[in-house]
């Protein structure tokens, strides 16, 4: 599975424009981190790209309807597949490696800084700065959907403090616009 695959799956899959937009977010903040790590940038790109393509179409049975899709009919990688169980706390999967902590740590967080630059009146995420995404997070009333303790959780898992991993999935999501 590659990422030109894995976009044409999650596109085929997911309708909506919104949930398209929070996995190509995740998937920006994913190849941040391979990259900072020097890790497979693919492999980790793929993960945010698949991780809930099958969110909207199946939400009760997300996210093991998607897995057992991707094993039925794709090439999708074991380490890929553990990732996106483990993302979602109530399967129990556990997260085991780096890939899996980091799908977890930047999923919840993406739709925060996405939201924070949903509010400005350009919209623009390269104009969000890090000290009014900090001010976003502790009001919990802004972007409530946002589970702040998934946020904090995913940053000790990755050995991240806070603070530097709010700038890192900011960095990430100002880069992928830049990039285009």
């Amino acid at each position: 599975m590659n990422r030109d695959q894995a976009y044409a799956l999650m596109t085929e899959h997911t309708p909506s424009e919104s949930l398209r937009r929070h996995m190509l977010n995740v998937e920006a903040a994913m190849r941040w981190y391979a990259r900072h790590w020097g890790e497979d940038e693919e492999l980790y790109a793929v993960t945010g790209l698949l991780h809930d393509f099958d969110y909207e179409q199946h939400p009760g049975e997300h996210p093991t309807w998607g897995v057992n899709y991707l094993r039925e009919h794709t090439d999708t990688p074991p380490e890929v597949l553990d990732a996106i169980l483990g993302h979602a706390t109530y399967t129990g999967v556990p997260r085991e490696t780096r890939l899996a902590r980091t799908l977890f740590g930047v999923d919840e967080l993406t739709g925060l800084v996405q939201a924070a630059a949903l509010i400005r009146p350009d919209k623009d995420v390269r104009q969000v700065e890090l000290s009014s995404l900090k001010k976003r997070f502790k009001n919990r009333a802004f972007a409530a959907g946002v589970n702040r303790e998934e946020v904090v959780q995913g940053a000790r898992e990755l050995g991240v403090d806070l603070d530097t991993h709010l700038n890192n999935v900011l960095s990430a999501m100002q880069a992928a616009v830049q990039e285009g």
